[in-house]
């Protein structure tokens, strides 16, 4: 926690003053041009990775950067309710679905039994079935995993066109949806071509 603190004393004493302009016309309001839903994973920081101010990027975090289907619900969905005001309230131009190396959310979907006593993980891991089915013939382990990330962000796109809304404003030309592949080790980001069907480094 020292080191908590000491970055945030860093930040008021410096960073805010040379931004200063920049949160004061955030103060009242905010219009970030994307969604952006990824992984908790603390490694992958979208901010950074895409040299963005505050402001620009409305932020989604979960593991394995999973969309629940739509379903309208008296339950506490909260990242479908924040897919929803970023859509509906702030009007994003674009929705990134991140997913990233290594992967524990994957690992866990591959081989259920790491989930231990996690529960909840397991429960939530269930939304990307899908996924396990689509690597299931791949014969290296090491190539499942990768794939099983890969084909996971795909399964998202196809979870966020679920969403009546997005799928309206996506048919109309309204709204822009990508897939994202960061590579930690090696720091590339790669953007899924639909026409070529594969990723390719940005």
């Amino acid at each position: 926690m020292k080191d908590l603190f000491k970055g945030v004393k860093k930040f008021c004493s410096e960073e805010y003053g040379r931004k200063k302009k920049l949160f004061e016309e955030l103060k009242e309001s905010q219009a970030p041009h994307t969604l952006f839903i990824c992984c908790s994973d603390s490694r992958v920081l979208p901010d950074l990775i895409t040299e963005s101010l505050p402001g620009e990027l409305f932020v989604v975090r979960n593991i394995a950067n999973i969309v629940p289907y739509w379903r309208e619900s008296d339950e506490y969905l909260a990242t479908t309710s924040a897919i929803e005001y970023a859509v509906l309230a702030l009007e994003v131009d674009n929705i990134v679905v991140c997913g990233h190396s290594n992967c524990g959310g994957c690992k866990a979907l591959m081989n259920p039994s790491s989930t231990g006593k996690m529960v909840h993980v397991a429960k939530w891991m269930e939304l990307a079935a899908p996924v396990k089915e689509a690597v299931s013939s791949i014969e290296y382990e090491k190539n499942k995993q990768v794939c099983a990330e890969k084909e996971n962000i795909l399964q998202q796109i196809k979870h966020l066109m679920s969403y009546p809304f997005i799928k309206k404003r996506s048919d109309e030309g309204k709204i822009n949806v990508y897939g994202w592949y960061y590579d930690i080790g090696v720091g590339a980001v790669y953007n899924y071509d639909w026409e070529k069907k594969e990723f390719t480094r940005i």
